[in-house]
C-alpha cells in the first residue's frame, strides 16, 4: 500500500461542496483516506479573479501505481465538472508550468507526494515542483504530516 498526498483546491461554484465530493469519490477509486486537513480559503495564485479558493490537503492510501492515480485524479475532476477550458496550459501540453494559463475551476486535484517516490516525466512530476512555493498547499500539508 502506498501513501499519497493530494492538494485539493477549487473556486467556482459550491467549492465546499466540490471538496467534499472529491474526497468521497477519491476514498471511492483510489483508496482509504487516512487523513484531511481543514479547508483554508486563499486568493488565486498565478492569475486574477474574483474569485477566492477553499484548499486542503488528504493523505490516502492506494494501490494505484503513479500513472494510474493521475488518471483517477483527472477522471474525477471531469466528473465534477473541469473542462479543458478550466485546464491550466500544463495539462495540455508539455510546458512547465505557465503561470498565465492559470484558470478559474471548479475542482483541481494535485498529486503532491506518492511515498517517497520522484516522478519527472512531461505530464507528471512528484514531488509536485511548485508545493513549496504554495502556502495554500504547505499550510494544510503541515497540519496533517
Amino acid at each position: 500500500m502506498h501513501q499519497v498526498y493530494l492538494a485539493l483546491g477549487s473556486n467556482l461554484g459550491d467549492r465546499n461542496a466540490y471538496l467534499e465530493r472529491a474526497i468521497s469519490l477519491i476514498n471511492e477509486r483510489v483508496g482509504e483516506v487516512l487523513r484531511r486537513s481543514s479547508f483554508i480559503e486563499t486568493e488565486p495564485w498565478g492569475f486574477e479573479s474574483n474569485h477566492r479558493f477553499l484548499n486542503g490537503v488528504i493523505l490516502c492510501a492506494t494501490q494505484l501505481s503513479p500513472r494510474e492515480l493521475l488518471s483517477t485524479t483527472q477522471q474525477i475532476e471531469r466528473e465534477l465538472g473541469k473542462t479543458r477550458k478550466h485546464a491550466t496550459l500544463r495539462q495540455l501540453s508539455t510546458i512547465h508550468y505557465p503561470l498565465s494559463t492559470y484558470r478559474d475551476r471548479p475542482i483541481d486535484i494535485d498529486i503532491l507526494l506518492y511515498d517517497d517516490l520522484t516522478v519527472d516525466e512531461p505530464d507528471l512530476k512528484i514531488p509536485h515542483p511548485l508545493m513549496h512555493q504554495r502556502d495554500f498547499v504547505m499550510i494544510p500539508l503541515n497540519e496533517i504530516k
